[in-house]
């Protein structure tokens, strides 16, 4: 790999050198950049142009680029020079200025130069790849010690945190049963915690919550050194009463002695870090590692991860410029209230006070009472708290408290939300506690602009993970009584949690505003999100998308590390969705990144783009509300197959379909017990998993190696449901096309039967259709037997039998068949007339042609053939079937 690199950056210089007509630093160095970004790709390191650094003597210099680690601390340095100039009298005049030497290129791309550790290591022509190749090799084998170091801590931090989580529960638990004041002083915080956050939270919670303050304020203090955060934030406060109540003496400093080595990692990383971005991002990475190893679950469930500076800059400056353009007013100004829903570590609020630098009387005003943010997470919410306040103190000169970081969970903060058909605004929240005052302050005021990155996931990828969303009763209706009562999918799932945060948003700003997210970017073209698009084009005046696509999923060749922004499976788009009162309409813009562009490439595109300036297209949207994809065929005109109109329809005349009833085919959701090849080899099976099932306990939340679990299995064990074994539910499926095996035919652990007993028994043939988002063309197969939800993809199963016509379909067929038969007869006496000279009545004359009159010429016999073909193809295009339709139908 690093042969053909180095290869490909000697053709590209010596491209440069001849398109460009010059030697000049400034073009040719583009090689060179190419190939380190290219080599460093390969070990997750990141290429950063103009890198600032800062001297020892405190000046602040820029090399031409660096290569950091994940933590944000840099790799290795590189400094172009001209052809033309003197190199090693540069190297020495860089290092006089304070440049780095501990891993450092320099390169006039004739000759590259590595120093390390003060020292000249290794020189090379740049066309000598052997001695080249062994330069990069050892720039790249470089390591800091202090990387090192921390790479070494966080495998001890993960080996040893589960031991020294499991040593605090136990000692809280003991407090609980053991010591008065701390359970006095738990139960204060449990009722403060319930009416702020949850009122689901139990004393389970209060212990989690406690256990990660512990585990943290010791990497905030090193961070950020000084600080007096812990003094003076309101949740702060509380949970060191708390602490206090119970760590006595050295008790703290013996519990925690195992994790020494990796806060001393995280000492010496940070006090590596000048700039206050770096420290955001480097604490940015420590919270994504810590969180992943304490509470892999929430992490995946909260969507732990934090959003690039580049694009939270895009999405401001943005928000600013669409601001102006419709109100007249910028994000800084007056009344112009500002909401991120998940904050996270504070990105979008700590960027927001960047951008309102160079004016500072708006800046604090806006600090203090128009900036707002929910985290529901304790350590994310630190995180912030940090960020915010330390981002403000570096601008303005002074440590101001945040006053406007709410910790509860934004999605049960439904009070502030704008009144509509049927809302009851109640106050769900108590009196006294700092915290429930900040949330009601912030119910109080008239939104503008909602903006930030909401978690993504929809459902657990594994139902035995236990890990599933909660639910939000009241925004949960909402999205049902909107965006699918709007939706003509077959099946949805838009209670994703970016749904919900889109439903949430919508309600929330005033009647004139913005709501700007970076999700997942399914809302703009999957098939079950028509409602959601029908919903939004009425609710909101002006829409804008910004695909940045990368769906590995719907494109294998992608790769999610290499071209997704967030290193995910999930494609990603930026929406802004403008709301102004009174106008009427929505236009809808549109603009699309290239397909296979890296993640880098659309970062560095939107560091630089501006949304007033980029080009995109405008969007009109068909009557089944696609964005994409538009499609002008005459599929309308074609007889359904079944829907779910017509399935649901209380009277005849509603059921506009071929067939009233259809169903998936049957979904086991565990093939590998219910399903074999042989009667013998599935009796076994089934006997030993409804054994085991049978004497699983009651809590259906115990792990177990054997019953694979589903919702629908826990609820029915909820139920104490019990079914012995019966050989006589076993029966034949047809598994995959032209493949057979056997299936246990259960209603207790088959988890969708399909609607089997009304489409599959004995005596009726079934027809398979490929469902809607089906990948493969069109396919259908007949079969007498039960078959699978993937016996053709996505599978759809009708009866074929007389009583499942609709009376509808049968009268369009009468109609069409009869309109066909008078056209034959009409053609078959055409046909005697041109060829037996047999004259039309008059009549019947103008029917074909009225310069037909008598039919008696071969040029006329050739038009009449025509029309006849013509004829016949009429009444058979107007019955005959194709595939998918929009609306879920098949016709």
């Amino acid at each position: 790999m690093s042969s053909v690199l180095i290869q490909h950056y000697l053709a590209e210089l010596a491209k440069l050198r001849q398109v460009g007509g010059t030697h000049r630093e400034s073009v040719v160095r583009e090689a060179f950049k190419d190939l380190l970004k290219g080599w460093g790709r390969t070990l997750d390191l990141t290429f950063v142009p103009e890198y600032e650094i800062e001297t020892p003597a405190k000046e602040r210099r820029y090399v031409d680029g660096a290569l950091l680690y994940g933590l944000r601390l840099p790799f290795g340095y590189w400094e172009a020079k001209d052809e033309k100039d003197d190199l090693d009298a540069e190297i020495e005049l860089k290092f006089r200025r304070g440049y780095p030497q501990d891993n450092i290129v320099f390169e006039d791309s004739r000759e590259a130069v590595l120093i390390q550790n003060r020292r000249e290591v290794i020189r090379a022509p740049v066309d000598d790849v052997d001695r080249l190749r062994r330069l990069l090799d050892l720039f790249f084998g470089y390591e800091r010690p202090e990387i090192a170091e921390f790479r070494k801590a966080v495998e001890q931090f993960k080996a040893d945190l589960p031991a020294v989580c499991d040593a605090l529960r136990g000692m809280i638990e003991r407090a609980y049963s053991d010591n008065a004041t701390f359970r006095a002083a738990a139960d204060k915080f449990l009722k403060t915690a319930r009416e702020t956050i949850n009122p689901s939270l139990a004393e389970a919670d209060v212990r989690e919550i406690l256990i990660q303050h512990i585990l943290t304020e010791e990497i905030f203090a090193l961070v950020f050194p000084g600080s007096n955060y812990h003094e003076d934030n309101n949740i702060a406060r509380e949970l060191y009463k708390l602490e206090h109540t119970f760590f006595t003496g050295n008790t703290k400093h013996q519990t925690l002695k195992a994790l020494e080595p990796y806060y001393a990692a995280i000492r010496r990383s940070a006090g590596q870090i000048a700039s206050h971005h770096e420290k955001q991002a480097f604490l940015k990475t420590v919270y994504e590692n810590f969180y992943k190893v304490y509470n892999p679950k929430a992490a995946d469930r909260l969507g732990v991860v934090y959003t690039p500076n580049e694009i939270v800059r895009f999405m401001i400056e943005s928000t600013d410029w669409l601001c102006e353009k419709h109100f007249g007013r910028n994000l800084i100004d007056k009344d112009v209230e500002i909401l991120d829903p998940a904050a996270g570590t504070g990105t979008f609020i700590s960027e927001l006070l960047e951008h309102f630098r160079g004016q500072p009387a708006k800046l604090k005003h806006k600090y203090v009472e128009e900036l707002h943010a929910n985290e529901v997470a304790i350590l994310p919410y630190y995180v912030a708290n940090l960020n915010i306040e330390a981002t403000y103190a570096a601008i303005s000169g002074e440590y101001l408290e945040y006053p406007n970081l709410c910790f509860v969970d934004t999605l049960d903060n439904v009070a502030g939300l704008r009144r509509y058909t049927g809302q009851q605004i109640a106050d769900l929240f108590g009196m006294g506690e700092e915290n429930v005052e900040r949330i009601k302050r912030q119910n109080r005021r008239k939104i503008s602009v909602v903006i930030g990155n909401p978690p993504y996931n929809a459902n657990q990828a594994n139902e035995n993970d236990n890990n599933k969303n909660r639910e939000y009763p009241d925004i949960d209706k909402r999205i049902k009584d909107t965006y699918i009562k709007a939706s003509t999918a077959q099946k949805t799932k838009l209670y994703d949690m970016y749904a919900r945060f889109f439903r949430w948003a919508s309600d929330r700003i005033a009647e004139n505003g913005v709501v700007a997210f970076i999700s997942n970017r399914s809302y703009v073209d999957s098939r079950t999100f028509d409602g959601f698009r029908d919903v939004v084009a009425k609710e909101f005046n002006e829409i804008h998308i910004v695909d940045l696509g990368a769906d590995i999923r719907s494109n294998p060749k992608l790769s999610g590390t290499k071209h997704n922004v967030f290193g995910i499976q999930t494609g990603v788009a930026i929406g802004f969705l403008v709301k102004r009162a009174k106008a009427q309409g929505c236009r809808i813009f549109y603009s699309r990144r290239p397909e296979f562009e890296t993640a880098e490439e659309k970062l560095a595109w939107l560091s630089k783009a501006r949304l007033s300036e980029i080009e995109r297209s405008e969007i009109r949207p068909d009557a089944r509300h696609n964005w994409l994809n538009l499609t002008d065929n005459d599929f309308d005109s074609l007889l359904p197959v079944a829907s779910k109109a017509a399935k649901a329809a209380k009277k005849p005349s509603q059921e506009k379909a071929i067939f009233k009833l259809y169903s998936i085919g049957v979904s086991t959701n565990r093939d590998e017990w219910i399903i074999a090849e042989s009667v013998d080899s599935l009796a076994t099976k089934m006997r030993f998993f409804e054994t085991h099932y049978s004497n699983h306990p009651e809590d259906s939340e115990a792990a177990t190696p054997v019953i694979k679990w589903s919702r629908n299995l826990k609820r029915r064990l909820a139920q104490k449901r019990a079914e012995p074994f019966d050989d006589q539910q076993i029966r034949l499926i047809d598994y995959r096309p032209y493949h057979r095996e056997y299936i246990y035919d259960s209603n207790l652990f088959v988890d969708e039967r399909g609607m089997t007993d009304k489409v599959f028994f004995e005596g009726n043939v079934s027809i398979a259709i490929c469902g809607v988002g089906s990948a493969k063309p069109f396919q259908a197969l007949a079969s007498a037997n039960v078959f699978g939800v993937d016996f053709l993809e996505k599978t759809q199963a009708v009866r074929d039998s007389g009583d499942n016509i609709t009376d509808w379909a049968l009268k369009q067929f009468r109609t069409q068949y009869r309109q066909g038969r008078q056209a034959g007869r009409q053609a078959g006496r055409h046909w005697m007339r041109t060829t037996r000279k047999v004259p039309a009545p008059p009549s019947e004359r103008s029917i074909f042609s009225t310069t037909c009159t008598r039919c008696c010429t071969i040029r006329c016999t050739a038009r009449s053939t025509r029309r006849i073909s013509s004829a016949n193809s009429r009444a058979s295009r107007s019955i005959r079937i194709s595939g998918a339709g929009p609306n879920g139908a098949r016709r």
